[in-house]
């Protein structure tokens, strides 16, 4: 690194150098030569505070501008870590190019993603429209519920006496609970909104994350000299590693272990033809994701296995095999989250997990990313810290003769 001297600092030594220390004092006084070096390192400092003040207003801006799309461009960046590996196989089994492959990929998420909102969307929307006729016209009817209803976990009840009341007299009921029913209209359409917003925000990073794997090479490359840049050349492509390494292994590690486990349980709530199994299924995929375990799911799902007997006309034998399978599904998270999290990469497993969800504590669920790969980071710069603090100690040591 290059030491920049104000240029009258430089001149003053190169003509004591020339000249000699005693015709330098004779040439210029020492008063004069302060008053010289004071202005000189004034109008400097003056200079470099300007500066530092531009380039901080002018980052500022940026931030500005970036920010109404920076929870796209991290969803994007994530999906094209996750899914680069895909890339390169798929692009090399078939001979493709690196657009040609993106554009395969990112074209089946959006067809994943996009067709079955906007049929569910459709659906939702004509099924209101309609009711909204219905009521209109007086003709709303609302069919009474079946007593299975009871029987629906935890919610059974409450659902049951609600859905009863509404088919004897609807409008009796919204003028009871009129309060009640504004505030959860809201909450739906509030949930609705955030919903498509959310859906619409992952259906724009799935089509940027085509983009940043077709040009994968560059991007990685790019990404590796703003990391030398930052941290040095002996550190840098070894956090770019491992950032990369952090976000793909929370990915299969954390979602993919709560998707795997909540299948499963899924499969075994339709067995078991427990009410709403795909909710209760939902439900163990956020609390797969959130990392609580899936317990607080299944075992109302089993109470109520063994006192409503479940699995249909089954015998007390298929009870049990119900129940066997439930629990080992229960309990696949264990097995293999260990296997998945932390795989290929040069940090402890409980550092990225504690670094997922405190992230998601703070952040949501993009946290889980962003706070495994940074304390992820945190760990390897304090441990190459230490090490190179206990190299020292040791070559002090050595060197010292006594």
């Amino acid at each position: 690194m290059q030491l920049l001297l104000p240029e009258g600092v430089v001149i003053a030594v190169l003509s004591m150098h020339t000249m000699g220390l005693y015709g330098f004092l004779q040439e210029f006084p020492l008063e004069e030569q302060y008053q010289a070096v004071k202005t000189r390192i004034s109008h400097d400092l003056i200079q470099v505070a300007l500066r530092l003040v531009c380039a901080l207003l002018l980052l500022w801006i940026c931030a500005k501008i970036f920010a109404p799309f920076a929870a796209l461009m991290a969803w994007a960046l994530i999906l094209a870590i996750t899914l680069y590996p895909l890339h390169l196989r798929l692009r090399d089994a078939l001979a493709w190019s690196d657009a040609r492959t993106a554009t395969v990929i990112s074209g089946s998420g959006l067809l994943l993603l996009g067709v079955p909102t906007v049929l569910l969307g459709m659906s939702l929307v004509d099924h209101i429209a309609s009711i909204i006729t219905q009521w209109q016209q007086g003709s709303l009817d609302i069919v009474p519920p079946d007593e299975s209803v009871k029987d629906w976990p935890l919610v059974g009840e409450r659902v049951y006496a609600i859905w009863l009341e509404a088919s004897d007299n609807l409008a009796e009921l919204l003028a009871d609970h009129g309060e009640e029913v504004r505030s959860l209209l809201k909450r739906f359409v509030g949930g609705t909104t955030s919903m498509l917003t959310t859906v619409g925000l992952f259906l724009g990073a799935i089509v940027v994350a085509g983009i940043m794997m077709a040009y994968g090479r560059a991007g990685s490359s790019a990404m590796g000299r703003i990391a030398v840049t930052l941290v040095g050349n002996a550190r840098g492509e070894e956090l770019q590693v491992l950032s990369v390494a952090t976000t793909r292994s929370v990915a299969t590690g954390v979602i993919g272990v709560a998707v795997i486990q909540s299948l499963l349980l899924g499969i075994g709530f339709l067995w078991a033809e427990v009410p709403a199994a795909g909710v209760l299924a939902v439900l163990a995929l956020i609390t797969g994701i959130i990392q609580l375990p899936a317990l607080l799911i299944t075992l109302p799902v089993l109470i109520w296995l063994w006192t409503s007997g479940g699995a249909g006309e089954a015998s007390a034998v298929m009870d049990v095999v119900i129940t066997i399978y439930l629990i080992i599904a229960g309990l696949a998270d264990n097995v293999l989250k260990p296997i998945l999290l932390g795989r290929g990469v040069d940090v402890p497993m409980p550092v990225v997990l504690i670094g997922a969800l405190g992230g998601m504590v703070g952040m949501g669920l993009i946290g889980l990313f962003i706070g495994s790969v940074v304390l992820a980071i945190g760990y390897q710069l304090l441990w190459a810290w230490v090490d190179r603090e206990a190299r020292q100690a040791a070559v002090n040591e050595t060197s010292d003769p006594s």
